[in-house]
């Protein structure tokens, strides 16, 4: 299994170094096949695709993708990408799985990656782009249980498949660690970890189910809510933005929303942020430098695949005490002695 290091400053020989990369990678073309909801879905693909576009400044290599509407474009967009015009074909989201791996099989001396999936046996020609994210996660729960003044958290996804489940198994579990540790009974609506039922929209792109949902959440007693679907979370903000934040506050996923929202940025507490753009840019390089092999790329909190976003606002509303235990728990995380995943 391979990780990948947070990104340093370059030093002068190692930008010389790249800068002889970016020459000869410059008739490389990195293609991406995007979920549904859009390359500008301030979420998944929209990350995904930054790496593609740090790739272009960085190594000097060209960036096409392809957007899928529906899932049904999958494997019409994968397709055709095949024969010969990308020297890596990255497809984004755990719905792209069986059609990846359809073209992998059939085009093995095509290389490709796919980001939230992996496969098992591995690939020789793909690289799977999977993240920790329940790390992240897990730390989010516990700062919304300490943070709601209700006692009752919510949270839903667009789908229940491993990619979305992940962050709501992690946000529970943190929620429960709080309690164990405070003595506290804070609940957390619209997800079960032990049936695996909960809460989902069935989409990634209508704002107007992440309205409705969150004001059900709402509705019963939650004053943060956690949307784990994309696109569908900015309905949520735009609810939180009309009630305010004194009554409802939003935890965004895969990217920080208070950047990619900024209309709506007052709203969220954090974001629990999944690093796509820097395994993307990780893939390119390996391909580009002729390292890439099939299998599989984890991001951490270790190696900075995963995180909390700042607090930004919402900075001065959350205890210094609270801080200081999230440092800890985080520590205990990376170091092993607290379990994510009970």
């Amino acid at each position: 299994m391979k990780t990948f290091a947070p990104f340093l400053r370059q030093s002068a020989t190692a930008a010389a170094l790249l800068a002889v990369s970016a020459v000869s990678a410059g008739a490389f073309t990195a293609c991406q096949v995007t979920d549904t909801g859009g390359i500008d879905d301030n979420s998944f693909n929209q990350t995904a695709w930054k790496g593609v576009e740090d790739a272009q400044a960085e190594l000097g290599v060209t960036g096409r993708f392809l957007e899928s509407q529906a899932e049904t474009d999958y494997e019409a967009n994968i397709n055709s990408l095949l024969g010969g015009a990308c020297d890596v074909i990255i497809t984004v989201g755990f719905l792209l799985g069986d059609a990846t791996k359809t073209a992998a099989e059939q085009n093995p001396d095509q290389k490709f990656s796919i980001v939230d999936f992996s496969y098992d046996p591995a690939l020789p020609n793909v690289l799977g782009q999977v993240y920790a994210t329940d790390e992240a996660a897990f730390l989010a729960g516990y700062l919304a249980a300490g943070m709601t003044q209700t006692g009752a958290l919510g949270v839903f996804g667009g789908i229940n498949i491993p990619p979305v489940t992940i962050f709501m198994d992690g946000f529970h579990h943190g929620v429960s660690y709080y309690n164990s540790q405070k003595g506290t009974a804070v609940t957390v609506l619209g997800w079960d970890p032990i049936t695996r039922e909960g809460l989902f929209t069935n989409n990634f792109d209508s704002l107007d189910d992440g309205r409705a949902f969150a004001q059900n959440l709402y509705d019963e007693g939650a004053d943060i809510v956690l949307p784990v679907a994309g696109p569908v979370g900015l309905g949520s903000a735009a609810l939180a933005d009309e009630l305010g934040t004194d009554k409802l506050k939003i935890i965004g996923v895969d990217a920080d929303l208070y950047f990619t929202d900024p209309a709506k940025k007052h709203v969220y507490l954090t974001s629990i942020t999944k690093r796509m753009d820097a395994t993307v840019l990780q893939v390119i390089k390996a391909v580009t430098d002729g390292t890439f092999e099939g299998g599989i790329l984890t991001g951490t909190l270790a190696n900075g695949g995963v995180d909390l976003a700042p607090f930004h606002d919402m900075e001065g509303d959350v205890p210094d005490a609270l801080k200081a235990e999230l440092a800890a728990i985080r520590q205990g995380i990376i170091d092993g002695s607290i379990d994510v995943s009970p």
